[in-house]
């Protein structure tokens, strides 16, 4: 055997547990990429003195979405996918006096109640609950004051899924005329992959009503690209719910075939949302502006808390989609028909008609005054849940 002397040996050992090290860094899995909880800072002060903050959840690959606590709004999606540089593709403001002012809905949390209840009353447990009329005779998105223009308290986090934001707001008895004391819960979500998960529950201390909603404006060309006639929409339903002259459900549900709310995902080629428009004119007094304005019936249902896949958007100019999962039994599809320009968002832009569209799922419009609908009573003990996803792509 060969003598080394003790430098030498020490030399060779070390040698040795450098290649080891070496061969173990190589061998070794790529490391994640770095996950950062949401960054705030400061969006503006309301009338009453409040501060609203504006919080961005960013995830490796250029996803980043903007909510502000003030209606837990979402004020701008940033998409990656396609050449050039990412796109924002929801119409919104750049200041928070935009979502102060009048505007409709841009990426607002409606309720208690979303979208619209005849009258602005209902009877429930044999009492009548009177509730603030905003839209005509009828009650609209919550009322005057509803969730949209409420500072909601925040916290931001690092879930399992990637950065979030918790929104919370409590709104007392009496609130726009609903009964109950009931606490609002909505969370963001913007996952590795470009998802924006949006998961909303309330409680209540007495019976009430609630059917929570996101309001985002959609347009895949970019938020200033102009219209959104040139996109393809794929609705899962084969029936909507028709509605009279203030927009209120007349209570019959109506086959999509044969008639210009026909989406479905069977059709080839797919539906533009231009011709859809353009087979619903307006009427000719000019009090209904034309378009879709109008829920739709998801296939399939069951009230069983599952994800089921019920829209898909496409902007064929550059080919980004955006797929809506839901466990929602309805979907509201709006193709923006009373924008008219005069409401000018980020950048100064115009807003004119059909600049976008509106994917709300949701419980039945109305559903209050028809038991058979699924319902939207909520009770003590019970917990509301509302999820939808927004799963973007590139096709």
């Amino acid at each position: 055997m060969r003598y080394l002397p003790p430098s030498a040996e020490v030399m060779l050992s070390a040698t040795c547990w450098l290649v080891l090290a070496i061969s173990f860094t190589e061998a070794a899995p790529p490391m994640p990429p770095p996950r950062h909880p949401p960054a705030s800072r400061p969006f503006g002060s309301l009338p009453n003195g409040q501060s609203a903050s504006l919080y961005t959840l960013e995830v490796p690959g250029g996803w980043r979405a903007e909510i502000t606590d003030y209606g837990a709004i979402l004020t701008s999606f940033e998409v990656p996918l396609g050449n050039g540089a990412p796109v924002d593709v929801v119409l919104g403001f750049d200041a928070l006096d935009g979502y102060i002012g009048v505007h409709p809905y841009f990426g607002a949390t409606c309720g208690r109640v979303s979208n619209r209840i005849a009258g602005g009353a209902f009877d429930l447990d044999g009492r009548h609950h009177t509730l603030a009329k905003n839209n005509g005779p009828n009650h609209l998105h919550g009322g005057i004051i509803g969730f949209d223009k409420k500072l909601w308290k925040a916290t931001p986090r690092l879930s399992d899924r990637g950065p979030a934001v918790d929104f919370q707001v409590v709104s007392p008895a009496g609130d726009e005329g609903y009964p109950g004391t009931l606490t609002a819960r909505v969370t963001y979500t913007l996952t590795p992959a470009g998802e924006l998960w949006v998961e909303m529950s309330a409680t209540t201390d007495s019976p009430t009503i609630v059917n929570l909603v996101h309001h985002s404006y959609w347009n895949l060309a970019g938020q200033a690209a102009g219209t959104v006639r040139n996109h393809e929409l794929a609705v899962t339903a084969d029936s909507y719910l028709p509605v009279d002259a203030g927009g209120i459900p007349t209570g019959t549900f109506a086959p999509v075939a044969g008639t210009p709310f026909d989406l479905r995902p069977e059709r080839s080629p797919a539906a533009t949302l231009g011709a859809a428009i353009d087979g619903l004119p307006p009427s000719d007094d000019g009090k209904n502006p034309g378009g879709i304005d109008h829920n739709y019936i998801v296939r399939d249902w069951k009230p069983d808390g599952a994800l089921r896949s019920v829209a898909l958007l496409r902007d064929p100019a550059s080919g980004r989609t955006l797929e809506i999962l839901t466990d929602q039994p309805g979907i509201q599809v709006y193709t923006s028909n009373y924008l008219d320009g005069s409401v000018r968002g980020k950048g100064g832009v115009a807003y004119g008609k059909q600049a976008a569209i509106c994917l709300e799922t949701q419980k039945f419009p109305d559903s209050v005054h028809h038991p058979d609908w699924p319902s939207t009573r909520l009770d003590p003990g019970q917990t509301y849940r509302h999820t939808m996803v927004h799963r973007f792509g590139a096709r």
